[in-house]
């Protein structure tokens, strides 16, 4: 036997956000993304998506796009040290005075590009440059088992 259904109130519609509206700041989140972004050290990128995960935010790397597009101009946070997926510097798309800016700040820093315009990722990528490459290899079997 099924149950009737109550009527319920009618709801009024949810405001929605404009097309192109600002994503409703979530400090905490924010001021962790900037934490991170704080420590990254000069000479050394890492990309949104890395950023994100090392504040707590796995998959979420438009959450740290979000929180560095909310900074104030003028901020003195290294904010040009955040790349895009593959290196590539994102503000091209947004804003090519931006994107040139960004590349003056990594360049007077020592990060080179390839042709294409890409971070090498390998050679100045935050956590990934050789020391960490060498970290991360594993170690070589200490003696191999015996039956």
């Amino acid at each position: 036997m099924k149950r009737a259904r109550r009527p319920s109130a009618p709801r009024a519609p949810r405001p929605r956000a404009a097309r192109g509206a600002a994503v409703p700041r979530d400090t905490g989140a924010y001021a962790r993304i900037l934490a991170v972004v704080r420590r990254i050290p000069r000479g050394r990128v890492a990309t949104y998506g890395e950023v994100a995960a090392l504040a707590g935010f796995a998959h979420a790397p438009r959450l740290a796009g979000y929180a560095l597009h909310a900074l104030p101009e003028g901020t003195p946070l290294p904010w040009h040290r955040v790349v895009g997926a593959g290196g590539r510097l994102s503000l091209a798309r947004l804003s090519p005075a931006g994107a040139l800016t960004q590349r003056l700040r990594l360049e007077a820093e020592g990060v080179s590009f390839d042709p294409r315009g890409r971070v090498r990722l390998a050679l100045h990528g935050w956590k990934r440059g050789p020391r960490a490459r060498r970290a991360a290899q594993p170690r070589r079997a200490r003696a191999r088992m015996r039956p």
